[in-house]
């Protein structure tokens, strides 16, 4: 039995980039085997096992042979006469199919080494096409790395979207592709080569144009679709299942981007401030603000002004929930107005 660094670890350490999650895989070894020496399984699709003192993840050698369409559909072969370059070769790109020996040794079969020096996403083997999966992770990874994609790889990507194995991908995966994309340094690469295979015509059409992105994962969401209309965003996060969180903020933006951008007087800045629940969701606010190309400050100088307002006092001395509301909103004005 002998075991290995595979993938993300090896690639990151090259790079010199931190190295969150430690992958190994392990050769001629059954599961039996792993289980005397004290391993956890926990895989469901093919054995994975965790380790009894670290509890990283240790895979026993597979291949995959295609059997049906999209992500799921593949026969697994785990047994210890599968080799380590058979266990790599199943692996979507050269960088992600480098592995290393206890010993510190890299194997590299496929040149992984080469391809991050060449700052290039190449894909391993036509197998690369079986999975419509690995198109997001190409984009997400060129937003990660900034690295460019081979010509060949590119022009593979476009021939599954042109066959239709990319209709086969399924939503969760795919807001989990583009999310972990979307909060990349260079989210922008994404959406190039999302846009260069034609995949993103398909599968986000929605999607035009691509600002500066920054922030959390919501945040820059609203920020990607606050000028599109309502409707398109609702149909867009039922297409990609979307959270409630990044779908809320992103819907906020839209529906009041018009109010956001054009309140100057106090009866403005007060009616936007209760059209996006501020008093309330102070916070979501700040979101809201720190996501869009507006005037922010002068926005959050009105809420912390007019939040201050003591509510309860008011309604102590008016003489109906109506008038409540109406001297509220007053003592709010004139608190906005004094801000300015």
């Amino acid at each position: 039995m002998k075991i290995y660094a595979v993938g993300g670890v090896v690639r990151d350490e090259l790079l010199g980039l931190p190295v969150k999650d430690r992958d190994y895989v392990v050769v001629g070894a059954t599961p039996e085997e792993m289980e005397r020496q004290g391993f956890r399984p926990v895989g469901k699709d093919f054995p994975v096992f965790l380790h009894p003192q670290t509890h990283e993840e240790y895979a026993l050698a597979r291949t995959e042979r295609k059997s049906g369409r999209g992500y799921k559909g593949f026969a697994v072969h785990a047994a210890p006469d599968v080799t380590l370059e058979d266990d790599l070769r199943r692996r979507d790109l050269t960088i992600n199919a480098m592995a290393k020996a206890q010993d510190g040794t890299l194997i590299d079969p496929f040149h992984g080494k080469r391809d991050l020096e060449g700052r290039l996403l190449r894909h391993v083997s036509e197998a690369f096409a079986e999975d419509p999966v690995r198109i997001l992770r190409v984009a997400r990874f060129a937003a990660r790395l900034g690295f460019g994609v081979a010509p060949e790889t590119m022009a593979l990507m476009k021939r599954m979207v042109d066959s239709g194995e990319a209709d086969y991908l399924v939503p969760e995966r795919v807001w989990q592709e583009f999310a972990k994309g979307l909060v990349e340094q260079e989210p922008r690469r994404m959406f190039e080569v999302l846009a260069g295979c034609g995949l993103q015509e398909k599968l986000l059409p929605e999607i035009k144009d691509v600002d500066k992105l920054e922030g959390s994962l919501a945040q820059r969401f609203a920020r990607l679709l606050w000028q599109v209309e309502p409707k398109a965003i609702e149909k867009l996060c039922d297409r990609l299942r979307a959270p409630s969180e990044p779908r809320e903020l992103a819907l906020l933006a839209s529906r009041n981007r018009d109010a956001l951008q054009r309140a100057s007087s106090p009866k403005e800045v007060l009616e936007v401030l209760k059209r996006t629940d501020a008093f309330r969701r102070p916070e979501r606010f700040k979101d809201l603000l720190e996501a869009l190309p507006i005037e922010a400050a002068r926005l959050e100088k009105a809420l912390a002004a007019a939040a201050a307002v003591d509510a309860g006092a008011i309604a102590a001395h008016a003489s109906s929930p109506q008038e409540t509301a109406r001297l509220i909103d007053e003592a709010r004005l004139q608190a906005i107005a004094r801000a300015a």
